[in-house]
């Protein structure tokens, strides 16, 4: 599942990188949050690869991995949101 989110989530912070510097990310003025957000994707990024290795080793890491995969997908999908907003 991890290999799978990664790629799209590269692309993902690519496109709103990309979005974030036209006119309608300049008018909301979230052109700093984007990219904020594409670093902090980033960084949940290696830390969930990190922790895949480990949860076999630790049962406690298990739900907090599974907390941590939960919210990724749910800034993910508030991402599309943002992304879709400019097509509408």
């Amino acid at each position: 599942m991890v290999d799978l989110a990664f790629p799209l989530a590269s692309r993902l912070i690519e496109r709103l990188s990309s979005i974030a510097s036209e006119e309608i990310c300049l008018a909301w003025g979230v052109k700093a949050d984007l990219q904020k957000l594409g670093r902090t994707m980033s960084i949940i990024k290696d830390v969930l690869l990190d922790a895949e290795e480990k949860k076999a080793r630790n049962t406690g890491l298990r739900s907090w991995l599974q907390q941590l995969k939960s919210t990724w997908w749910l800034v993910n999908s508030w991402a599309r949101v943002i992304v879709g907003c400019k097509y509408n």
